[in-house]
């Protein structure tokens, strides 16, 4: 029985890896939920799974969580707080973490789980991003194991040598390749972009997801974070890390070798099969996702990505390029930029140009620890919104 914290867990990858425990109760117990301040949706989650803890962000979300824990005859243990997060994630009683809290707001609690050698399953791209090289050292120091549950980076991982670890060189392997859907705007005009509607980014037309990722989808960003987080993860250089727009999201994610092979991950768009493969690697387990049915998909499709209508994918290369400090500014600056047009305060074109305008003001440091990384995240938010405001 393995006992699992799910950090973010009322977002989509949490609702989805919860669905995906009750599936297989024999096999697994959840320590600990954490949500935000979305108290009546992770009481209704503590009434089905039975956590031993449960974290809000304030005191007034936790007060209002143990009224409603109380009512419910329950015994969940209610915390608050940054702090909270940490130990819920470095917690002597869990075996596997979900980190799935969207934004830096997950980095410290991803990096405990990491310091406290837990079996993570990595949701929040951020964590990469940001802290790439503090986390995978954490991972090595303590023994933790790290499995990426972004559809694209577990194609990916499921597609390479167990020992990939050795190099790309000594197992052959010539690329990886990121599928992308291209999002809702593929195909409108570039010039009408600037008139685009927060409820129009936020409707991805294959998968379901939360509306700043739904956002980052929209301007290719999210896929400029996966080219940063595959570096960390699997050792790529930025010039061997390439991006094709696929439609379809079939293909999730592809793997190329010297040799002329290409090896591939196949599957219905359904986050639940990442999730269960994390959960039971090296084993498998049902997910709950259909099966693909071939003969139904229809013709598949690839092309490169226009750098032009998603000038924010080439931000990120520039980003992975520059090293140090970099990554953590163009995240800073994209999380201020996609809040300001989900509030209808900006237009969808202004995000790369805030973007790049935070980006070309702060130098490029090298990282020495979390503290500066958090000084630099504030530093660029600050500047994002001063640009904003002119």
């Amino acid at each position: 029985m393995q006992a699992v914290t799910i950090l973010g867990s009322t977002g989509s990858i949490g609702v989805s890896t919860l669905d995906v425990l009750a599936r297989h109760p024999e096999r697994f117990e959840v320590h600990a939920l954490t949500a935000h301040t979305r108290v009546d949706a992770l009481l209704a989650q503590c009434k089905q799974f039975l956590p031993r803890v449960a974290v809000v962000a304030t005191a007034e979300a936790a007060r209002q969580l143990r009224d409603g824990l109380r009512a419910a005859g329950l015994q969940t243990e209610v915390r608050h707080g940054p702090d909270a997060l940490c130990e819920a994630a470095a917690a002597p009683q869990c075996d596997v973490v979900m980190a799935a809290i969207v934004g830096a707001a997950g980095l410290a609690s991803t990096l405990a789980a990491a310091h406290a050698g837990k079996k993570i399953l990595l949701a929040n791209k951020e964590a990469l991003v940001m802290a790439g090289r503090l986390l995978m050292d954490a991972v090595a120091a303590s023994g933790a194991c790290l499995l990426p549950i972004d559809s694209e980076h577990n194609a990916i991982f499921q597609c390479l040598p167990r020992d990939f670890e050795r190099g790309l060189d000594r197992q052959g392997i010539a690329k990886v390749l990121l599928t992308a859907s291209g999002g809702p705007f593929l195909e409108r005009p570039v010039e009408t972009l600037n008139q685009v509607t927060p409820e129009q980014a936020v409707a991805h037309p294959k998968w379901v997801m939360g509306r700043k990722i739904s956002v980052d989808s929209a301007t290719m960003m999210n896929k400029g974070l996966e080219v940063i987080e595959a570096h960390w993860l699997f050792g790529a250089p930025a010039d061997r890390i390439e991006v094709l727009i696929h439609p379809q999201s079939v293909i999730h994610s592809m793997v190329s070798y010297v040799d002329g092979s290409v090896l591939a991950q196949l599957g219905n768009p359904d986050m639940r099969t990442p999730i269960a493969h994390a959960l039971a690697h090296p084993e498998r387990l049902a997910s709950g996702v259909a099966q693909l049915d071939l003969t139904q998909i229809g013709p598949l499709s690839f092309a490169k990505p226009d750098l032009q209508r998603f000038p924010c994918l080439r931000l990120a290369y520039d980003a992975l390029r520059a090293g140090g400090s970099a990554a953590a500014t163009l995240n800073a600056a994209n999380e201020v930029a996609v809040e300001a047009f989900l509030k209808g305060e900006i237009g969808f074109r202004m995000i790369d140009q805030v973007i790049e305008k935070v980006m070309n003001r702060l130098p490029v440091v090298p990282v020495t620890g979390i503290d500066m990384l958090f000084e630099q995240d504030r530093q660029a938010r600050a500047v994002a919104v001063e640009y904003l405001r002119q």
